[in-house]
């Protein structure tokens, strides 16, 4: 038997740094999104709307390298330049909204071609700091790491962690397999909320209007904030961010967005999304008024048995280590980082981050041997 091999395109590298280049590459980058099975955070989609709805444009820079063969993308690198504490950051575009970072890269794209695109990406320098973050164990682009030629890039200190949920064969012998006081909290807390009304929770439909469920959830994450003493620019009243990104979502058809209600009245949301089996819970939020009740618990153990229900495998919380993901965890993903110099001020800037990190691993040793020394 004879295999008659096609010709090898030529490879060469294109990097995008306007928005008039990026919405005209949408389809060649869709395209290549589906065959690789990216994640939406890799998509076009998701990053033409965060650099549409950026309030910061003025210190931000696109710099998304493309690899080509022929008329088809083979690779993509999204990322951006961002001004902040005196420095000039080269990370993943639409990194705030982002909780995996990763190249998107055909399934035949070799380590070498991803190597080469780094390098010609980082070779125009315009940046201090490059740190490539938010890689979970099978990422591509941990490959970058010693590569040859442009900026190089070492592991770093920063980390990140996902909680997940999986190992489950349903609904019901999941929340049967919690233990005896999460399941009484729960029946406890559906209670407390059934005296101020009918409580239910549910999937908003296809064919619901997004916009009074998302300026809930900002009005619901706003109060939180308030509370905490913070702000988030995606919250704000009126900021296009937020329904421009869980627009993408429902465009592409994953889109899971879960209520709870009491006497008619959302006391509790979450944006979902399903890829790969797996129920993402990206934003999430609950009314502080009804705190006594636990609903924004109320309502992932809702999700989960809804998930575990329509056979997905596994619930991920994305990053973040917060008390309240780890509550129905089995396990939990570092996620890494790589970080390279672009500028001597970067390379100082890295070093005396470095230095900090190490007086502060230092302090936690000595800390621990010695009570009395934590203490003083």
């Amino acid at each position: 038997m004879t295999t008659v091999l096609g010709p090898v395109l030529p490879e060469r590298v294109e990097i995008v740094t306007d928005a008039a280049r990026l919405a005209a590459i949408g389809p060649a980058w869709q395209a290549l999104w589906r065959e690789a099975g990216g994640l939406v955070f890799q998509s076009h989609g998701w990053i033409e709307a965060w650099w549409r709805t950026a309030p910061d444009q003025a210190e931000r820079g696109l710099r998304i390298g493309l690899l080509w063969r022929g008329e088809a993308l083979a690779a993509v690198m999204a990322l951006a330049t961002h001004r902040r504490r005196g420095l000039v950051f080269l990370e993943w575009a639409a990194n705030a909204h982002s909780d995996y970072g990763d190249i998107l890269a055909a399934p035949d794209c070799p380590a070498a071609s991803l190597a080469a695109l780094w390098a010609q990406l980082s070779a125009a320098r315009g940046f201090d700091v490059a740190l490539i973050n938010r890689l979970q164990p099978g990422a591509r682009a941990r490959n970058l790491v010693d590569g040859a030629g442009g900026v190089r890039l070492v592991p770093n200190h920063r980390q990140e962690v996902s909680h997940r949920v999986s190992g489950s064969t349903g609904g019901a012998a999941w929340f049967d397999g919690q233990s005896k006081k999460a399941r009484q909290n729960h029946r406890r807390g559906w209670k407390l909320l059934e005296e101020s009304g009918e409580v239910r929770c549910r999937l908003i439909g296809a064919d619901e209007p997004l916009a009074p469920v998302l300026e809930r959830l900002g009005a619901l994450k706003r109060q939180w904030l308030a509370a905490q003493g913070h702000t988030a620019p995606l919250f704000d009243a009126g900021a296009p961010a937020l329904p421009a990104l869980v627009g993408v979502l429902a465009e592409l058809g994953l889109l899971r967005l879960f209520v709870l209600e009491c006497a008619g009245a959302i006391i509790a949301v979450s944006v979902n999304f399903v890829q790969h089996g797996t129920m993402m819970a990206f934003v999430t939020s609950y009314d502080a008024a009804f705190e006594r009740a636990s609903p924004g618990t109320l309502l992932m153990s809702e999700y989960i048995k809804w998930s575990f229900d329509h056979g997905l495998g596994t619930v991920d919380f994305l990053c973040g280590a917060e008390a309240f993901k780890t509550r129905f965890a089995t396990e939990a993903v570092t996620l890494t980082t790589l970080a390279g110099a672009g500028s001597l001020k970067g390379r100082l800037a890295l070093k005396a981050d470095e230095a900090q990190q190490t007086l502060r691993h230092w302090r936690t040793r000595r800390n621990a041997a010695s009570p009395d020394a934590a203490a003083a």
